[in-house]
């Protein structure tokens, strides 16, 4: 994998790069260099290109993330409250590796970023596309002395996060969709995934996964199974910046896990119906086996989904909202 990133940041320009030059980069024979570059296209599906007599080149610059860059974005209160910040760049998911390093005992404030997940996981046993270098897949640990119990809140507080940073960085129109997908367009451009775990009354830790589309093209996003948008079409056609990006996640998400209390449910709530973009909408809730249609009318003071349906009002806490097409 270290050459193969050695390859990667040679070729990340986009540029046009002759194989003596990167032959003598990588103190490698010119006889050895096409295998090396084979083998990392193969490994990374990068889509190196050759052009007779010039050179080889990637299809499209890439931003390789730099954890310097990331951590020298964020306000000293938010690196204050970080215990770590790790860029992988190949990883079954960030949220397995967090997870392992927690049973380690790592701290509260972990934030592990990769420029690749091989399993990247959504919710209801999806796959999370993945592909190298070109969106962000970021998990952060965190540690309260609370019950997991007390942690409902938490999914809305981290998907208001996640959408307000997408809006710090340029995207206009972002709305949520209970409980934490983030929405651009009607379109998923980002979503989350809390792994909660602890003793009954505490303490308890939460993995909170973030996966956010910066640049997919139509062949890396074949395998997505549902409506789906990116950063760059939602700034139009701009490329959002992959380190200022994930510094804005880093950011938001770091202050919503510190700050999060219980007892300030209400203005967590608030904050996350002004991303509301759904309400009064028909829907279809998936709860288990069950698929109940209805009327979505908002969320009550637990942060539960409330469905209109067959002439009442509903609450429930766990479920996943499909939209109903517009007439």
């Amino acid at each position: 994998m270290r050459r193969h990133l050695e390859i990667v940041r040679l070729l990340a320009d986009g540029g046009l790069h002759s194989g003596e030059t990167i032959a003598r980069r990588l103190g490698i024979s010119r006889a050895a260099l096409w295998k090396a570059l084979r083998k990392a296209d193969e490994a990374l599906g990068l889509g190196i290109e050759s052009v007779r007599g010039q050179g080889y080149r990637l299809p499209r610059p890439l931003e390789l993330l730099e954890a310097g860059a990331i951590s020298a974005a964020l306000d000293a209160q938010v690196r204050e409250h970080l215990t770590g910040l790790e860029v992988l760049a190949d990883v079954d998911s960030t949220s397995s590796h967090v997870l392992r390093r927690a049973d380690e005992g790592a701290a509260s404030g972990l934030v592990c970023l990769a420029e690749r997940q091989r399993a990247g996981r959504g919710r209801r046993g999806r796959t999370w596309v993945s592909p190298f270098g070109c969106n962000l897949y970021l998990s952060i640990l965190w540690r309260y002395p609370l019950a997991p119990a007390d942690l409902g809140g938490l999914s809305l507080a981290a998907g208001t996060a996640v959408g307000e940073a997408l809006m710090a960085a340029g995207a206009e129109g972002i709305v949520l969709k209970w409980p934490n997908d983030v929405h651009w367009r009607r379109r998923k451009i980002a979503g989350l995934l809390l792994e909660v775990s602890g003793e009954a009354q505490g303490p308890s830790q939460v993995v909170v996964g973030v996966g956010v589309n910066l640049d997919l093209d139509a062949a890396q996003a074949a395998a997505i199974d549902q409506p789906w948008a990116d950063m760059r079409e939602a700034l139009g056609g701009r490329h959002a910046g992959r380190n200022r990006t994930a510094a804005a996640l880093v950011q938001r998400l770091t202050l919503a896990l510190a700050g999060y209390d219980p007892a300030r449910m209400a203005g967590i709530l608030d904050d996350w119906r002004r991303l509301d973009g759904y309400r009064g909408e028909p829907v279809e809730l998936i709860a288990g086996e069950r698929r109940i249609a209805g009327v979505y009318v908002g969320i009550d003071p637990q942060g539960a989904l409330l469905l209109e349906s067959d002439g009442a009002t509903r609450a429930f806490m766990a479920g996943e909202v499909s939209l109903r097409p517009r007439a």
